[in-house]
């Protein structure tokens, strides 16, 4: 078995709670009222996301790819 460390966006949502998303995994999004609920819920979109891809014999995207930094902006 084969482990993935996908990196997750995290957003406050405008009505609360959290919308999440996984970049490596275009389409695969969730949301949660709480970090911790938000990432769970993630979680068990992305183990879906892979279920139906190897079900159509699509190849996993390689998920360290995704890079994850910060641009500061003075104004």
């Amino acid at each position: 078995m084969k482990v993935y460390d996908f990196k997750v966006l995290l957003e406050p949502d405008e009505t609360g709670g959290y919308a999440v998303s996984c970049p490596a995994l275009p389409g695969c999004h969730s949301q949660g009222d709480t970090i911790e609920e938000a990432l769970s819920n993630i979680k068990e979109a992305i183990e879906l996301c892979l279920e139906d891809m190897g079900a159509r014999g699509e190849p996993i995207p390689d998920p360290s790819g995704t890079l994850v930094g910060t641009v500061v902006v003075t104004r």
